[in-house]
């Protein structure tokens, strides 16, 4: 199976499903694996949680590296939220344009917001009345 991606540039007719070229004969991608829907279905929440703290600092969206082009591709909020629930509904991601002459500034990596979510989680438990000393763990952790 083709690993599934959060924003994948894809390439052919119909890529996505929605496009009107897409016919009976396009062989459609396999369903997700609930393995991989559960992934997606973190990545989506996960999301949120950057979004929510850091588009109020003036973060734009994710900057993502893109293996088939070897460029970083720009991705607001929306619109990656949508790749995500795209790929949830539809097995893959189709093409999208990407924003006119972005400031790479605007954007960070997955990892540089995950690792800022978790900053801003430590501060918050030690910051608690309890007196308990957050542990720094990944949203993805289990209990």
């Amino acid at each position: 199976m083709v690993p599934v991606s959060a924003f994948d540039d894809g390439s052919g007719p119909g890529f996505g499903g929605s496009d009107p070229d897409f016919g009976p004969g396009d062989q459609r991608p396999p369903p997700l694996t609930l393995e991989e829907r559960a992934g997606v279905l973190d990545d989506l929440a996960e999301l949120e949680v950057f979004r929510t703290l850091l588009e109020p600092t003036g973060v734009k969206g994710i900057v993502v590296d893109c293996p088939d082009c070897d460029e970083e591709h720009h991705v607001d909020w929306a619109l990656m939220a949508a790749n995500l629930r795209q790929l949830l509904d539809e097995g893959q991601t189709g093409r999208h344009e990407p924003p006119f002459d972005p400031d790479p500034d605007d954007y960070v990596s997955w990892d540089y917001a995950s690792g800022y979510a978790d900053g801003v989680a430590a501060l918050a438990a030690d910051d608690e009345p309890t007196g308990r000393h957050g542990t720094g763990r990944h949203a993805r952790d289990d209990d």
